[in-house]
């Protein structure tokens, strides 16, 4: 299953299903798991764990050194989940030693062509990120996101679950859970993510709440600690208000309203 002209690494741990197609240069610390296929000129470096059922299309570059000039060669990792789609010329580089040393992907994600992950990134399960999406160091996507085509997200932001970012957005601040945010020449919370949140089983009940948070606030004119308490007075408690508003009161950078 490792094409002849593949180069692997000794040290390299292949998994006996897996397939290394052509021209792909496999490091010596990588391990690559079961039914995983490497189409071909797939480039592999560094402690890098590959899960099952992964597809890496023609010249993705995974687990290469960081971008960060602070990066000096520290031992960090990448860790890719199972059954991912990483689509042509994708880059996922790995972590750093102030980054927490690792950059993650989870399961069940699409990267489509020319995604680039940047060091200690951590992406979730679920998650679609549109061609030429930039993810920035130290950031945080959560699972279900979508991240439309050639977005850049600024380093060290979070994006919260089930969130939608419309293409060509620049965001430099956290994205709300659930939210559907797209920049005009700023990026701005538009409410929730009813399309994707219908799509995947929300009750009407559930994106009724959120509607009402959503509308509380960035479109009440209140400042942000009064919509709160507009919201635990007139929205009664559930999972995913309560997850909105946490993720509200933990945001080191703001977040898009």
């Amino acid at each position: 299953m490792i094409h002849p002209s593949a180069i692997v690494a000794a040290g390299a741990e292949i998994a006996g299903s897996a397939e290394i197609g052509p021209y792909c240069i496999i490091g010596p610390e990588v391990k690559i798991g079961e039914r995983t296929r490497l189409m071909a000129h797939v480039f592999m470096d560094g402690r890098l764990t590959v899960g099952d059922d992964n597809v890496f299309f023609p010249y993705s570059t995974i687990g290469v050194a960081s971008q960060d000039l602070k990066y000096q060669g520290e031992p960090s990792a990448t860790r890719i989940g199972q059954r991912n789609q990483i689509r042509e010329f994708v880059t996922i580089h790995r972590g750093t030693e102030g980054g927490g040393m690792l950059t993650s992907v989870g399961d069940d994600n699409l990267l489509m062509a020319y995604v680039h992950l940047a060091h200690d990134s951590h992406i979730g399960s679920h998650t679609v990120l549109g061609h030429a999406a930039t993810i920035g160091g130290h950031v945080t996507v959560g699972d279900w996101v979508i991240v439309s085509a050639s977005s850049g997200v600024h380093q060290f932001c979070r994006i919260g679950r089930h969130a939608f970012v419309g293409g060509y957005s620049v965001i430099t601040q956290d994205v709300l859970p659930y939210s559907n945010t797209v920049t005009a020449r700023e990026a701005k919370v538009f409410g929730e993510n009813s399309t994707g949140l219908k799509r995947r089983g929300f009750t009407s009940e559930q994106c009724d709440s959120l509607h009402k948070a959503f509308r509380l606030l960035a479109h009440s004119g209140l400042n942000t600690t009064q919509a709160l308490e507009r919201i635990a007075a007139e929205i009664p408690s559930s999972a995913e208000v309560d997850e909105l508003i946490g993720f509200i009161r933990t945001a080191e950078r703001g977040f898009i309203k």
